[in-house]
């Protein structure tokens, strides 16, 4: 069964979803209007710009291809990473990084080598959507785990040098705001664990049902897929905090407030 194709028309139709959001914009006085015409002008064409190259990736089908592709996905989700933490990038990036590659490579690798066995093996079809949907919940608890764990060392500096003073080492006076990062971090991907499949049929299991397979097969992707995305997400938002620590200090365990961006 071939998925159902949307005319030109029926795009245009579907835009008109947004009177809602603007109305209510208008009616409250709220100044995001400018913004979300901007935001969807900017999804419209990056996704056209995607789109168009996708289709060139998956007719070729390269396994080196299909990895460039991804490592470019993962340069952007780094900056963004950073940039959406309020972070400096020139003192985020490169501790960061390794972390995103981790987060999600692992993930995408051990999904491809004892899950699904596609064949080739890197197929496009496969290789890049898994790494996408990894990776933009990776970014998701990076995001709120940097945030949240300097955010939290800024706010409670006395409370950290009391840790200091009592004799705590280091990593010990870190602890308790690593701690809460992470909880921050993973708890909305728990949560959407808790409920899939009750609340709202995520988007695996419905480009899956739309690609023409039986449900059982696309609940079991989406399973698959859901364990791998909390997996990653955790492991890439405690590897970001850890690996960002040595730059985030001086010599004196005291934190750098330039690391701020704004």
């Amino acid at each position: 069964m071939q998925t159902a194709d949307i005319s030109m028309i029926s795009m245009i139709v579907g835009y008109l979803l947004l009177t809602i959001p603007i109305v209510i914009f208008g009616m409250l006085k709220i100044k995001l209007i400018k913004e979300t015409f901007l935001a969807v002008l900017r999804m419209t064409i990056q996704l056209l710009l995607v789109g168009f190259y996708l289709q060139v990736v998956f007719q070729l089908n390269y396994w080196w291809l299909n990895f460039c592709w991804v490592l470019i996905m993962i340069l952007v989700a780094n900056v963004t990473v950073i940039s959406r933490a309020h972070l400096k990038q020139k003192l985020f990036f490169l501790p960061v990084l390794p972390a995103v590659l981790l987060g999600s490579f692992f993930p995408v690798l051990y999904f491809i080598f004892f899950i699904i066995h596609p064949t080739p093996l890197f197929d496009a079809r496969y290789v890049i959507p898994i790494t996408g949907m990894i990776l933009g919940n990776c970014l998701r608890g990076n995001v709120i785990g940097l945030e949240r764990f300097y955010a939290a060392l800024k706010r409670n500096q006395e409370e950290y040098f009391t840790y200091l003073t009592l004799g705590a080492a280091h990593k010990e006076a870190l602890l308790p705001y690593l701690k809460e990062a992470l909880e921050a971090a993973v708890s909305p991907t728990i949560a959407t664990i808790a409920t899939i499949g009750l609340v709202a049929l995520p988007g695996m299991m419905t480009g899956v049902i739309l690609g023409g397979a039986s449900p059982l097969v696309a609940i079991k992707y989406q399973i698959m897929i859901m364990l791998a995305i909390f997996a990653g997400s955790i492991l890439s938002a405690f590897l970001a905090i850890l690996f960002s620590i040595k730059t985030s200090f001086n010599k004196y365990n005291i934190l750098n407030l330039d690391i701020f961006a704004g």
